[in-house]
């Protein structure tokens, strides 16, 4: 099970008892904020894409949405998420669990800048029943991710277009 290789990554680290698990479902944002009882935008939800025939990861605020444009400019690609098959081979975590944690080699992690807005934050922990609090410093050392990067709209105060 994919909890169980985070729970051992979080080893490593003496954080493993930070994971929470629920009795109920915490595969999506609204889920996940009913079962931790927080604000949507504080889920850290992991977004699995297609860059250069590899998985890039892209951790982003709860409230955040991919901006098309700013993808492209970023990862001279367009934005192609992975099917549910492909995350799972790719990444290494089901969809509903998917984290930037204990992943397949070769997956790139990259934080989106929604994140930065909060002292802390939820991602999940490899199930569709459990997450972490972590705080922005805490989720990159534990991400080991490659990169800040700014694809995603829907979160900033001023209007967007």
């Amino acid at each position: 099970m994919a909890i169980e290789k985070v729970r051992e990554y979080f080893e490593s680290f003496g954080a493993a008892a930070r994971i929470r698990e629920f009795d109920v479902s915490s595969a999506t944002v609204e889920l996940a904020a009913q079962a931790l009882g927080c604000a949507p935008e504080r889920i850290a939800k992991t977004l699995s894409f297609l860059v250069d025939g590899g998985c890039a990861l892209v951790v982003a605020a709860g409230d955040a949405k991919v901006d098309n444009p700013r993808f492209k400019a970023q990862f001279h690609t367009k934005a192609k998420m992975l099917t549910p098959g492909e995350v799972e081979a790719m990444v290494g975590h089901a969809v509903g669990g998917v984290c930037p944690f204990a992943v397949n080699p070769g997956v790139k992690i990259y934080l989106d800048a929604s994140l930065r807005r909060f002292e802390t934050v939820f991602p999940a922990c490899g199930s569709s029943n459990s997450a972490i609090e972590l705080t922005i410093s805490e989720l990159e050392q534990y991400s080991r991710f490659d990169a800040w990067v700014d694809v995603c709209k829907g979160w900033r105060a001023e209007r967007e277009g």
